[in-house]
């Protein structure tokens, strides 16, 4: 197994080892995970800065289920849970929202605001649904650097499938103060683009 990264990031030896004895799963923009096992994956970083920051998060959210158990870490990397499911915009996809996986955004943004999260809000990208249509997350970003009050990047994940009325529909009957202000939010954000009604 080579590397799937070509910037110059040290690493020990037995990280190196661990890498090569490893499947390789996917690269994004802050990096690259390989599958160590059936339980771990191990994430390598571009940077050291975006590394520390989710790492940070995840360490502050460790008593939340929907988030990764971290294992260990290095400047470069985090070896922590492999997250099982189905992402949440292709499940959108090819199925319909239904009541729990909105009660389980609820549930989600709820966490947030106990960890103290300035940003309320994650991509569809970045849920996997679980077979009790509890969600799981993958890569926290800017948790506690950027503000966003409520769902809006997750909403439109919604929106883009053609399901935010069903989103809407169960989210009145869990909850209808979040109900009315969500849906206010989010009729203010979608006027303000053009490609939404």
């Amino acid at each position: 197994m080579s590397r799937h990264f070509t910037n110059k990031i040290y690493l020990s030896e037995d990280i190196e080892n661990l890498i090569k004895a490893s499947k390789f799963l996917g690269k994004g923009n802050n990096g690259v995970v390989y599958r160590i096992d059936e339980q771990k994956i191990i994430k390598v970083f571009n940077e050291e800065k975006v590394c520390r920051t989710e790492l940070s998060i995840l360490k502050a959210s460790s008593k939340c289920a929907a988030f990764p158990q971290v294992y260990g870490y290095g400047d470069f990397y985090i070896i922590r849970d492999f997250v099982e499911g189905i992402r949440l915009d292709k499940y959108l996809n090819k199925n319909p929202i239904n009541r729990e996986i909105v009660q389980s955004i609820v549930d989600l943004i709820m966490d947030f605001k106990k960890l103290h999260y300035k940003k309320l809000d994650i991509r569809c990208k970045d849920l996997y649904v679980q077979e009790d249509f509890t969600l799981r997350v993958i890569d926290p970003k800017n948790n506690y650097s950027k503000t966003v009050n409520y769902p809006r990047h997750l909403m439109k994940g919604i929106f883009k499938r053609n399901q935010i009325g069903f989103f809407f529909f169960y989210l009145q009957q869990i909850d209808k103060e979040l109900y009315e202000k969500w849906r206010i939010q989010f009729q203010q954000y979608a006027n303000s683009l053009s490609e939404l009604p």
